[in-house]
């Protein structure tokens, strides 16, 4: 009786383990360092609060432009007309000491809406009770360059894009954080020379657009 015979088994070829192909092992060490490049970044991000490492900030700065929010915190009376203008004393990016606007980044994946609520926050306190519309639309861009020969909008740090808006809020204003003090004065007196004088940046001008927009500019 004929038997089936089965071809021979390669015993050295069972006892090996299996190896990818050399354009394998290429791809595969490719992945892997990508990932690890990835996995170095995320390292870098602050998760709870949706930003960077210092050094990855610079580098970002020196290649991306930021998106920022600018407010002008107002006071309205009963018929929702402008009476004063909030101004804050801080240190300003050009290390002098000025008369500035509400300002900030916009963190990654955050809303603008929640960005001017959690920087006027920051700067004017919990109780401020800004009056923020669902989908607040700015009065202007202003786009801010280390070179004071572009835009007039100037931040020695980095180039940045700004919306600016006019918010009123209505509650007890206590500034906070690295914000010296906050003054009230009416529309009249933010548009002076005196305080375009003690503002630095293109902020005044910033002001007197925002004062126009609501019909308040002298």
């Amino acid at each position: 009786m004929n038997r089936l015979r089965l071809p021979a088994r390669n015993s050295s070829a069972l006892s090996e383990p299996f190896k990818f192909s050399s354009a394998s092992q290429a791809n595969s060490a490719h992945t892997v360092a990508e990932s690890e490049k990835l996995k170095d970044v995320s390292d870098q991000i602050d998760t709870r609060t949706a930003w960077l490492s210092p050094d990855l900030l610079a580098a970002v700065r020196a290649n991306v432009p930021l998106v920022y929010v600018d407010v002008i915190p107002v006071r309205v009376d009963s018929h929702g007309r402008v009476t004063e203008v909030g101004l804050l004393l801080k240190v300003a990016s050009d290390g002098s000491i000025s008369r500035m606007l509400v300002s900030g980044r916009i963190l990654y994946g955050e809303r603008v809406r929640d960005a001017l609520v959690r920087h006027l926050e920051k700067d004017l306190g919990p109780l401020a009770l800004p009056h923020i519309p669902p989908n607040p639309s700015p009065f202007t861009i202003a786009e801010y360059f280390p070179d004071p020969e572009i835009s007039g909008f100037v931040d020695p740090r980095h180039h940045a894009v700004s919306l600016a808006y006019v918010i009123p809020v209505s509650g007890d204003c206590t500034p906070t954080q690295e914000a010296l003090n906050l003054a009230w004065f009416t529309p009249a007196e933010a548009a002076s020379s005196k305080i375009a004088a003690d503002m630095t940046g293109g902020q005044d001008r910033l002001l007197r657009l925002g004062l126009a927009h609501v019909g308040k500019l002298p």
